[in-house]
């Protein structure tokens, strides 16, 4: 029998199903900053999407490019065999990367891409006579996706406890978060580096000569825009190539102009030896992921292996001809407008803006660092989460975008926002923190 119900077939992801299509908000088109709700209503976009559509919505050369690829070259298989598009956008990718991280190995997802790092980071090890290091370590309140191997070494209590078959040799040393010491900072948080010889702690446990790799976010994003206290990547980093241990950084949501620069490794100055990026890599336009690779991790794995196959991976959409064709007109878009320059520019005046809430009712942090932003509110007692989601449905309904975990609400606009629009979303935020009980 037929339901009649429209919404009933689509099993919505991360979504109170139950909710959503008691009350459904629907988007139904997207140009620039906006996008138009289902009712007609302009909604500003506070959230680039979902931190991915960094360049803003529907842009023509991007569209230009899927279309020309999907009447040119629909699908080329890229086991054993190739095309142009997916070589150059590699080669693209490279030059923005850190020196020395320019091999690429294209996935769909940033779940796909952290699971590649994860499998190249063993086969690394193993490729150079260390098989022992097989243990991972994460980061307590990291997110990596939902691949197993993303929520293993992730972080996030709800994302893991559903799901009891996790991979086993995982360990997390302990997030950055501290209240305490750090509530509104402005940018980067002066106090907490000394968390990050939590791992020296892990080395002592476990022995070095079992830890394969590190994977952290160097902006923790989906958790609440947590961000490194100075000097915590570098003491990382350090320990990390003291004890022979790979560093992942995990850039899904930090790569491609977020903070200012193409990637957090280059704002930071610290070189990880792979990065995991999706999102902003394509516009979001077409699924898109990659792992960027230093040359030392490539070269162990391929050199050092029989002729044949050397790394027994790989995805049937690894550089699809139409991802390819919108990462490489997003990339020279980003170049042409000067996107990572101007969030860069703006970044200040951001920071200022989301400063401006500091005293509003609920208010107990704020966050920032490139053109992101974290609203931390109090819990309400015995209901945490609910005054985020009242607010991230509040904003919506007042034409606004945002973006609700736990109890903070995450800002991350596309790059080509306008001082009168971040007026615009920190106007309406303060104005609806007042209404919400």
């Amino acid at each position: 029998m037929l339901e009649n119900d429209p919404l009933a077939a689509f099993w919505m992801p991360f979504t109170s199903n139950r909710a959503y299509k008691t009350a459904p908000r629907q988007l139904v088109a997207a140009k620039d900053m906006h996008y138009t709700a289902s009712d007609g209503r302009q909604v500003l976009d506070g959230t680039a999407g979902l931190w991915c559509v960094n360049a803003g919505h529907c842009r023509a050369p991007i569209a230009e490019a899927i279309g020309k690829a999907a009447a040119t070259l629909d699908f080329a298989p890229t086991f054993q065999l190739g095309h142009p598009g997916a070589f150059d956008l590699a080669s693209r990718v490279a030059d923005l990367m850190p020196a020395g991280l320019d091999r690429v190995f294209f996935t769909n997802s940033g779940s796909e891409s952290v699971d590649t790092a994860l499998k190249i980071a063993l086969a690394y090890h193993r490729a150079r006579g260390e098989g022992s290091r097989t243990r991972l370590i994460g980061r307590e309140r990291g997110y990596h996706g939902v691949g197993f191997g993303g929520m293993s070494v992730g972080g996030l209590v709800s994302n893991r406890r559903t799901f009891g078959s996790l991979l086993t040799g995982v360990d997390h040393i302990r997030h950055t978060h501290d209240l305490t010491r750090n509530a509104y900072s402005r940018g980067v948080p002066e106090h907490g580096a000394e968390l990050a010889d939590d791992l020296e702690r892990l080395v002592g446990l476990h022995g070095a000569d079992t830890i394969a790799a590190v994977i952290v976010e160097p902006m923790a994003g989906s958790t609440g825009v947590l961000l490194p206290p100075k000097a915590y990547l570098e003491r990382l980093r350090a320990t990390c190539t003291k004890h022979g241990i790979l560093l992942i950084f995990d850039e899904v949501i930090s790569a491609y102009g977020r903070l200012g620069t193409a990637t957090a490794a280059e704002l930071f100055g610290v070189t990880p030896d792979l990065i995991c990026m999706a999102k902003g890599l394509t516009n979001a336009a077409v699924p898109m992921g990659a792992v960027a690779a230093s040359r030392g991790v490539h070269d162990a794995i391929v050199e050092g292996a029989p002729a044949g196959i050397e790394l027994f991976h790989g995805y049937t959409y690894s550089g699809h001809p139409l991802a390819a064709a919108a990462g490489l007109a997003t990339l020279d878009l980003y170049k042409a407008e000067g996107l990572f320059e101007r969030a860069a520019e703006l970044a200040p005046y951001w920071e200022d803006a989301v400063h401006s809430l500091r005293g509003k009712r609920h208010v107990i942090d704020l966050r920032n660092i490139g053109l992101v932003a974290g609203i931390e509110l109090e819990p309400r007692a015995g209901a945490p989460g609910k005054r985020a989601m009242e607010l991230f449905h509040a904003a919506f309904d007042d034409g606004l975008l945002v973006r609700a975990t736990a109890d903070i609400i995450a800002l991350s606009p596309p790059l080509i926002v306008s001082k009168p629009q971040i007026d615009e979303m920190f106007g309406k935020l303060g104005a609806l923190l007042a209404t919400i009980d």
